[in-house]
């Protein structure tokens, strides 16, 4: 028997009363409700999250069932979509109008684990349902092939652009593709600085959710040209717990608020090792700097990556710990963050976008 109190409007205005808890604001305002049938004492709806990667997707679903439920919804049947939306306003010429959100990753120095962050960062957010690029802009140091285990020669495209490679779900481009095996890249700062905007200017990335684009460690050209040449939605730090991490990490933090890059947060790497065997914890390179690094300078913190041979493993074997048949404990925290950007993402998004009313 269908239940008096089961109409559209009713329904809403339950829904209204259901946070999206990252946004801070309820999934009807946010125009995150579609498609709402109601059959007798059965209601089934889609959400349309801000991210596939949202990581709070089971919290709304249960406070969904809870309110339709005193509702009188005997069923509750909800679906899912995912519409990403853009942390930066669309500029005029704008280098890469389809591409919604880009994510710099950096460093103070090397050695740090950035390279590894932005692969496996770029396939755990493409696991989750996102389109997604990868940007290798290390262009002395391009590890990011041998990462993802990606070979070949990239071919134009019919508008006469560089069409990336992709694996794992994910565009890549690197400078790696296009020079011989084991030569160097001796360059200068400002063809650094070109190649980077020819890979922003004349690569066919097509519609892109986020282009996570992996920078050399320090402060010079590559950051300066990608911080003038694309607005960037946001950067994360790399570090790992020694001081001499730290104190480089410090500089790139300096230089990008100088520049006007919102900063993200920062993330631990090598933050200690657990014996396999015994369970003892080592803590190789210090403890706890990235944390209180975070603290002093008010950033968000977004946890320690162990120390996991399956790390090293899958990098040199081009498998990403993310994409691993059996993934360690450092792939869960490296799918944690993905999921964690890719909320700090839409919750950038949402702080521009204007309310929906539903009458």
């Amino acid at each position: 028997m269908a239940s008096a109190t089961l109409t559209e409007s009713a329904i809403y205005d339950a829904l209204k009363t259901v946070q999206e808890p990252e946004l801070g604001r309820d999934i009807v305002t946010l125009n995150m409700v579609k498609d709402v049938v109601i059959s007798d004492a059965s209601v089934a709806l889609k959400i349309e999250l801000t991210t596939p990667a949202c990581p709070l997707k089971d919290e709304i679903e249960r406070n969904i069932h809870s309110v339709l439920g005193a509702l009188g919804a005997q069923e509750v049947t909800v679906t899912w979509g995912a519409m990403v939306r853009r942390a930066q306003p669309v500029q005029a010429q704008q280098l890469l109008p389809g591409v919604k959100n880009i994510i710099a990753v950096a460093s103070g120095k090397g050695g740090v684990g950035k390279s590894t962050v932005s692969a496996n960062l770029a396939v755990a957010l493409a696991m989750e349902g996102a389109s997604v690029g990868l940007l290798d802009a290390d262009i002395t140091g391009p590890n990011i092939p041998l990462m993802l285990g990606v070979e070949g020669a990239p071919v134009a495209s019919a508008e006469g652009k560089i069409t990336p490679l992709e694996r794992y779900g994910v565009k890549v481009i690197s400078i790696q593709f296009f020079v011989p095996e084991g030569q160097p890249i001796v360059w200068r700062g400002p063809l650094v600085g070109g190649a980077i905007q020819q890979f922003l200017r004349d690569v066919d990335w097509g519609e892109l959710d986020y282009l996570v684009i992996d920078l050399p460690p320090g402060t010079s050209d590559a950051q300066l040209t990608l911080a003038q040449a694309v607005p960037i939605s946001g950067a994360l730090l790399v570090t790992t717990p020694q001081e001499v991490a730290l104190m480089d990490v410090q500089k790139a933090l300096a230089m990008f608020r100088r520049m006007s890059v919102p900063v993200m947060g920062l993330v631990e790497n090598m933050s200690g090792f657990v014996c396999p065997h015994c369970g003892e914890s080592t803590e190789i390179f210090g403890n706890g700097g990235g944390e209180r690094f975070a603290q002093r300078n008010e950033l968000e913190y977004f946890g320690g990556i162990p120390l996991d041979v399956k790390v090293r493993q899958g990098g040199d074997a081009g498998i990403p710990a993310v994409a691993q048949r059996e993934p360690g404990a450092a792939a869960d925290v490296m799918r944690h963050l993905a999921r964690t950007v890719a909320a700090r993402m839409s919750v950038r998004a949402a702080q521009q976008a204007p309310a929906i009313t539903i009458s």
